[in-house]
């Protein structure tokens, strides 16, 4: 988009982004840009490659789907979902790690990693890795381990190994942790594929350009079902790579971006994951970036409800379209994220991830309060297979 330029070659979002990562790693992720950029210009190669198996094997396009029940339920707003639940392994997660893994193969590494919090990331690049035919390593925390025994299965049925994580809070933070570690020891035959729109360049802009077609889509679908752009675009934030997928392709029209972060217990609760609505600038994982730290810079522990948004940081180019006010971060708590995923599963016969709950949640805030011809597009991240034993046994705790 030559009208937001970003991020710059030393790969910074205004103030935020960059590589503060060991001398080790540095030539490795020089090799990477190089390799990602060229790879982005070989529109006959690997474009054309990419393109071919998300079409034939991930099942894109995926649909843009009129929430009927859900609208009338909430009134105001018609409600659009873009259905990357469909999308082959259950979730968004997929259009990044075939991108990846085909980059990989593309600069002739012989092995991939990972880290996983919800596991559907795990899943999808076990999934890549298995059809490219990669060795695969997936590092998870060890609660994580507890709360999605179901994808630990998918992603060893696969043919990954995945090894638990014991340090630090056990979650997304510390899986990250150890598989930048593992890169470090193996960096000439190891590609780390990373999960979000997070840590060193040129990570958060390759994975906003692979999950961009999100948002690419989504642009054609509704201009052929409306005849117009929709006014909202909503969608959950951990790391923030379904949101950004989503909200770059219409950076540079009069949408209202809103990203929803984990609320968890509480603002006020210290046990959430609203990184934006209650951290400050620091350094995490390789990049400058709003984070959750105390008053020594010590990284806070987070909760959520939702595995894949229990992380104390946020994407460096989130952390500047909050600071230039171009979109909005709210929270929703556990709770309400537990009632939206109720409410879809009922009214539409779709059970969401809990991660994308939340963006659901929000719907309730924000689609009564507008006009029946205003339109918004939320961005339905992953479905809720992997979360159904979990709140299952929420509901019974609850009863």
């Amino acid at each position: 988009m030559s009208s937001y330029p970003l991020p710059d070659e030393k790969g910074y979002f205004g103030q935020f982004g960059g590589k503060f990562v060991p001398e080790t790693v540095m030539p490795a992720l020089k090799e990477l840009e190089e390799a990602y950029l060229e790879a982005k210009k070989d529109k006959d190669g690997f474009q054309k490659e990419l393109r071919n198996y998300l079409r034939d094997y991930a099942g894109r396009p995926t649909s843009l789907y009129f929430a009927e029940e859900l609208t009338k339920k909430l009134g105001g707003a018609k409600i659009y979902l873009k259905r990357e639940d469909l999308a082959h392994t259950g979730a968004h997660k997929i259009n990044n790690t075939l991108g990846q893994v085909l980059l990989a193969r593309r600069m002739n590494k012989s092995r991939i990693i990972a880290e996983t919090g919800a596991g559907q990331h795990g899943v999808a690049t076990a999934t890549a890795a298995a059809v490219l035919g990669l060795p695969c390593q997936i590092y998870m925390g060890e609660v994580d381990i507890q709360r999605q025994r179901l994808n630990v299965f998918r992603m060893e049925l696969l043919g990954a190994k995945v090894i638990p994580v014991s340090s630090g809070s056990c979650t997304l933070k510390d899986a990250i942790n150890e598989a930048i570690r593992d890169w470090v020891t193996n960096i000439r035959t190891t590609h780390y594929v990373l999960g979000s729109v997070v840590g060193p360049h040129p990570y958060p802009m390759m994975v906003r350009d692979f999950q961009s077609v999100i948002g690419k889509e989504t642009r054609e679908q509704i201009l052929v079902k409306e005849k117009r752009l929709p006014h909202y675009l909503v969608a959950c934030v951990g790391g923030g790579s379904n949101s950004m997928g989503l909200f770059y392709p219409f950076l540079a029209d009069e949408v209202k971006l809103i990203g929803v972060e984990a609320g968890g217990l509480g603002l006020s609760s210290e046990k959430h994951g609203a990184t934006l609505a209650k951290g400050n600038v620091g350094i995490l994982h390789g990049s400058k970036s709003y984070l959750l730290q105390d008053k020594n810079g010590q990284v806070l522990s987070t909760h959520s409800l939702a595995a894949g948004l229990d992380y104390p940081g946020v994407g460096p180019e989130h952390s500047y379209l909050k600071e230039t006010g171009r979109a909005k971060y709210y929270s929703v708590t556990d709770e309400e994220a537990l009632e939206a995923f109720q409410m879809l599963s009922e009214l539409e016969g779709i059970i969401p991830a809990l991660e994308s709950a939340h963006a659901i949640a929000y719907l309730k805030r924000l689609a009564p309060s507008l006009e029946k011809d205003k339109i918004i597009v939320v961005n339905l991240s992953g479905r809720g297979d992997k979360d159904v034993e979990q709140v299952a046994q929420v509901l019974k705790n609850k009863i």
